[in-house]
């Protein structure tokens, strides 16, 4: 099976380099993003789409599927929880410890990383068991580093740098 994840298009805490806040909507410019991305998949046949139940994800799974209103979302491809965090400057903490997945540093009140891996696996392995051919998923930065994790190996634990633009795409073998 084809698995083709998504990060959602730029919202206001993309643009301001703050840790995620509330359930925020794409700005004009995730808008245009989402559009230029339909353009180029729009050939690719998706047997079913997932996203994010979070606004950001859904608005992008909408643009991309030409506004379907049959969105399957599902909880465990949320996006990190960051917690106390949530609207601070990411400089706040360091980032390569936020993202290393052996780290013992927790910062405020956030989602330790190695359960948000855990919950993006649970949903991987389920999705393992459907008999699809080709899965388009919308969902977030840090869930596409689970993403590569489990694809590509947690290596050296080092995730900072291993997850999608707004937008960008990329393919995995399931």
């Amino acid at each position: 099976m084809k698995v083709y994840i998504v990060r959602h298009g730029q919202v206001p805490h993309n643009a301001l380099n703050q840790y995620n806040t509330s359930d925020e909507d794409l700005t004009d410019l995730g808008i245009k993003q989402a559009e230029e991305l339909k353009n180029k998949i729009q050939n690719i046949h998706f047997d079913i789409v997932i996203s994010s139940p979070l606004l950001r994800a859904t608005h992008t799974e909408y643009i991309l599927t030409n506004y379907d209103n049959s969105i399957i979302t599902d909880e465990r491809l949320r996006e990190r929880s960051c917690g106390t965090l949530s609207g601070q400057p990411l400089e706040v903490t360091d980032r390569e410890e936020y993202w290393n997945y052996y780290s013992d540093v927790q910062y405020g009140i956030n989602e330790n990383i190695q359960d948000f891996f855990k919950r993006v696996y649970n949903f991987l392995d389920e999705l393992k068991t459907k008999n699809y051919k080709s899965v388009l998923i919308v969902a977030h930065s840090g869930v596409s580093k689970a993403f590569s994790g489990y694809f590509e190996g947690i290596q050296d634990g080092k995730f900072l740098n291993r997850g999608l633009k707004n937008c960008e795409i990329k393919v995995y073998e399931l």
